[in-house]
């Protein structure tokens, strides 16, 4: 019995290998060929060796399609299922894995434009067809990432961090120029060490070194940074700002909101009182004998009350005004360069900066009668403060020697501290504004760097083609200052959205996948990738990987008898 059914199941292999559906449309050419020189249906099966019974099937299946003849003999063509492949594996690409559209609206999609006639379209099809995609992207990952790696030239860039909780706690670490992903990795803790054990695997072949972490203060991540990595910790602007938006201008805003009702209780009170008056509240009245009356008191106190609730509500409005306006300059403060003159800043103007803007904000914190909680995550963002002037020193130190490793004249490294690399650092300040606030930006820029090439310039004497490459390098070293993880909040963002259609689950071929697309797949307006931005060089086409691993969808079991409406 065992050697009946074993013999069956390679029986059934042997026909599907026999009967591939390119190999099918190749011998339904030959046969048409054979038709048109005067051959019978017998004839040609015996010239094209195959049974005459399979070739009246195939024919009573293209006349049970529900088509135009045209189109059926298209589709049953080689070039038709080549379209039809690179078709259904496009659907699966953009729908599912890019557009996050789900498997059955590609079954919608085949449905209504009729391509169930060739190609199946039921859920369990199109569900092991997305499997075969995906085994292909996550197979070209760390292929094509060990080829590039090869031909990459050594480099020194940053890697923000930040960790998601998607199916699970993982770590994500991102290189914000490129913006291509060096690490989405699981992690049980991250108070300890997340991401550990994903070194060797994710970053081993890249011969990238990270100079600079830039994350939030969670320990994992530091430990992970400063452990495994190597760099330095640099804070998170991004985590200073909304912490003390939330622990002190947060509160405020309730307490002004609660200052105007008042005004506005107490502005209605008064108008009640002046409507109540038997005569105009300008004009004397003609009092009789006897005691006088209490409405003018009265009056008087309802007046000094809503002048009271005004002073109050404007005190607030100044006061939040105060914070929010020091709030805002920690984020001036802590710049690479002086974004109103264009020149380098040392680590103590920024720390002076800094702290002046504390100051501003602190006392009236203090006497604001905050929530204890709201005082803690006040003096959570403050411990962070001190802390940013370090990495500008460090930025600066790095900067400094990667100059002086150009070997260029005194005058010309000068230039490069002076005015080239912060015009540079000006014109990513811009990119981060709206067109009309950072165009002041990028004037002045444009500015700082025309001086240097003229006649007599710090950089005039360079040969022709060293400008460029001075520039191009001007350009690298402004990025190197990272003061922010805000890229790598938005992948989190992507990623937890992505999750909700996962139900909470953590699959790893769909993680791998949903790493895999934006690295090597996605372009910029200048048609390049993250992979192409990091490595330096162009990746083979992913979608061609695709169509090469993953076979031509299957025909559906039977044809669909009418189309659907």
């Amino acid at each position: 019995m065992s050697t009946v059914m074993h013999s069956v199941q390679r029986g059934n292999a042997d026909r599907k290998q026999r009967w591939e559906r390119t190999r099918r449309a190749a011998l339904l050419d030959q046969y048409r060929a054979l038709q048109a020189e005067g051959l019978s249906q017998r004839q040609a099966a015996k010239t094209l060796l195959i049974p005459r019974t399979t070739l009246q099937a195939w024919h009573v299946w293209q006349e049970r399609l529900d088509a135009c003849p045209q189109v059926v003999a298209f589709f049953e063509s080689g070039p038709g299922l080549a379209f039809l492949h690179r078709l259904v594996m496009a659907l699966h690409v953009v729908f599912v894995e890019i557009g996050a559209c789900g498997i059955r609206l590609v079954c919608r999609f085949l449905e209504l434009t009729a391509l169930n006639r060739f190609v199946g379209a039921s859920y369990g099809t199109q569900q092991q067809g997305n499997r075969h995609v995906e085994e292909a992207l996550v197979a070209y990952k760390p292929e094509e990432t060990a080829r590039l790696a090869q031909g990459m030239p050594p480099q020194e860039s940053t890697a923000t961090q930040d960790e998601t909780c998607t199916g699970g706690l993982c770590l994500v670490a991102l290189e914000p120029v490129s913006k291509y992903i060096l690490l989405e990795h699981p992690a049980e803790a991250c108070a300890h060490d997340p991401g550990g054990e994903a070194r060797p695997e994710a970053l081993a072949p890249l011969k990238c070194h990270v100079s600079q972490s830039t994350s939030d203060e969670a320990p994992g991540l530091r430990a992970y940074g400063e452990q495994h990595l190597g760099a330095p910790h640099s804070p998170d602007l991004c985590q200073v700002q909304p912490d003390l938006s939330q622990a002190v201008s947060a509160p405020m805003a309730a307490q002004q909101r609660a200052a105007a009702q008042g005004m506005t209780k107490a502005e209605e009170r008064l108008t009640r009182m002046q409507a109540q008056l038997p005569h105009p509240p300008n004009e004397p009245a003609k009092r009789g004998p006897g005691r006088p009356p209490k409405v003018a008191v009265s009056l008087e106190q309802a007046a000094l009350e809503v002048a009271a609730a005004r002073h109050e509500h404007q005190r607030l409005i100044e006061q939040r005004e105060t914070i929010r306006q020091s709030i805002r300059a920690i984020g001036h403060a802590y710049h690479f360069v002086d974004l109103e003159r264009g020149v380098r800043r040392n680590g103590k103007l920024i720390a002076s900066d800094l702290q002046r803007s504390i100051d501003a904000s602190r006392p009236i914190a203090q006497h604001a009668g905050l929530p204890q909680a709201c005082r803690a995550r006040s003096e959570k963002a403050e411990r962070v403060v001190p802390k940013m002037p370090a990495t500008s020193a460090l930025v600066s130190t790095y900067v400094r020697q990667q100059v002086h490793r150009l070997t260029r004249p005194q005058l010309a490294s000068y230039a490069m501290h002076a005015p080239l690399i912060p015009s540079y650092s000006l014109e990513r300040v811009a990119a981060t504004k709206l067109s009309h606030a950072g165009q002041a930006f990028r004037e002045r820029a444009e500015r700082l760097r025309p001086p240097l090439f003229e006649p007599g310039g710090a950089l005039s004497e360079l040969h022709p083609f060293e400008p460029g490459s001075l520039k191009q390098r001007a350009a690298q070293l402004a990025e190197v200052f990272q003061r922010s993880s805000s890229n790598v909040e938005g992948r989190n963002g992507y990623l937890s959205l992505r999750n909700h259609q996962l139900r909470g689950r953590d699959r790893p071929r769909k993680r791998a996948c949903l790493t895999a697309v934006p690295n090597f797949f996605l372009t910029r307006s200048d048609g390049t990738t993250a992979a192409e931005r990091f490595f330096g060089q162009k990746p083979r086409s992913m979608f061609a990987a695709i169509l090469a691993s993953v076979e031509i969808p299957p025909a559906p079991l039977s044809p669909p008898r009418r189309a659907v409406g």
